[in-house]
């Protein structure tokens, strides 16, 4: 029975000029692989950095230490800042190694790293300092080489290399806070495109349902010609509706272009008892607002405007910039059924509506609905200060 019918409901959709692919949707997608956090490029510039930063702190005192010696002897000792660099980016793969380890363990390494790579520095700086007054500089036999000197040097030099791995976990932890706000902000745009995508579509099975109903009854009355223009008109709708994108912001005039197609379905069904008046200003059509945002409005006003109503009803639809604010209102001078909507707005179709207006701009549009002396009145406001809330899809 569900092979017959889906079999059905695509033959009369290909009938309708409608495509529609009713096989399962795949369950599958593709994994998305991220580069690691830690990240050798900005673990050299930071090291750089800071090093350098060192050598702008230690300078008077290296200038003072070969006071009356040549520029060369300054350079020289200078120069070892770089090979103390080389270490510093030597713990970089350690870092990467162990980023997701226990702190505790992590600690315990990563001070073990820094420990031996001060006393290698300061190995070397020994060494060199002997080097360099046995082959280059006489005068560097007058710097300390003793083991009170290696003492006080492999504490600053701890001092230092702890700085530089703390700002390789300051790295670390604000690139993986930056991919854990992107991942958020994917994740609300997914939920908030689907959001949006069954709010506009929540409508389709009501005003479908409607037609048809219509459209029976008129092949039950011998309305036949009737309900084969009310038929090709729904087609033609349909089509339109199902190829716009339900969170697409459209212009105001493509959005009144499509409800007159809607309206003139229903201008069949009711006939001279329906008059639709749509005034719109020039600098209204232009604003971007939600497609489809105004049909489930005109919809509820020929429900309970026109439909209980023997009299010709008319609905009023109009749009102006008023300040920072594009004003709709959809008005009618019909009975105002009390099913046309509830004192809190609970109606399925200005709900609806108002939910869609909360997903896309916030609470900075509004929608107000109350009763007139006879008929109804819905008013939106949309701000045209600031763009609408809905996020854009993350590079």
């Amino acid at each position: 029975m569900k092979m017959v019918l889906r079999r059905d409901l695509r033959k009369a959709m290909l009938h309708a000029g409608l495509h529609v692919d009713l096989a399962p949707p795949e369950c599958s997608r593709p994994v998305t692989i991220t580069k690691p956090d830690a990240r050798w490029l900005e673990a050299a510039g930071v090291t750089i950095a800071l090093w350098f930063f060192v050598l702008l702190i230690y300078l008077p005192m290296i200038l003072d230490r070969h006071a009356g010696d040549s520029w060369k002897s300054v350079v020289l000792d200078a120069s070892t800042l770089l090979v103390s660099a080389a270490l510093a980016i030597s713990i970089f793969p350690l870092f990467r190694v162990v980023v997701r380890w226990p702190q505790l363990e992590r600690l315990a390494v990563l001070g073990a790293a820094v420990i031996l790579a001060s006393i290698a520095q300061t190995a070397f700086d020994l060494m060199y300092t002997g080097w360099v007054a046995q082959h280059l500089e006489r005068s560097w036999y007058s710097i300390p080489r003793d083991l009170s000197r290696g003492y006080r040097t492999v504490f600053n030099y701890a001092c230092i290399f702890s700085v530089n791995v703390a700002l390789f976990q300051l790295m670390y932890t604000r690139r993986r806070d930056v991919r854990r706000e992107r991942q958020l902000a994917e994740a609300r745009w997914s939920a908030q495109q689907a959001q949006l995508t069954a709010l506009r579509f929540q409508l389709n099975p009501h005003f479908l349902f409607n037609t048809l109903n219509a459209i029976s009854s008129m092949i039950v009355t011998g309305r036949n010609e009737e309900a084969e223009q009310m038929t090709d008109k729904l087609s033609s709708f349909l089509r339109a509706s199902l190829s716009s994108d339900p969170t697409e912001l459209v212009p105001l005039e493509s959005e009144l272009a499509l409800l007159e197609e809607y309206l003139e379905i229903e201008t069949i069904r009711f006939g001279e008892r329906l008059n639709v008046e749509i005034p719109c200003t020039s600098e209204a059509a232009e604003v971007l607002i939600p497609s489809f945002l105004l049909q489930p409005l005109v919809e509820n006003a020929i429900k309970y405007g026109v439909g209980p109503s023997p009299h010709p009803v008319t609905i009023t639809l109009s749009a102006k910039v008023d300040v920072d604010f594009l004003v709709l209102e959809v008005t009618d001078n019909g009975g105002g059924a009390a099913e046309h909507v509830q004192p809190a707005g609970t109606g399925v179709g200005l709900e609806n509506v108002r939910r869609r207006l909360e997903a896309v701009y916030g609470a900075r549009a509004s929608l107000n609905a109350h009763r007139l002396p006879q008929g109804f009145q819905v008013t939106i406001c949309v701000p045209l200060d600031a763009p609408p809330l809905r996020l854009q899809q993350p590079n």
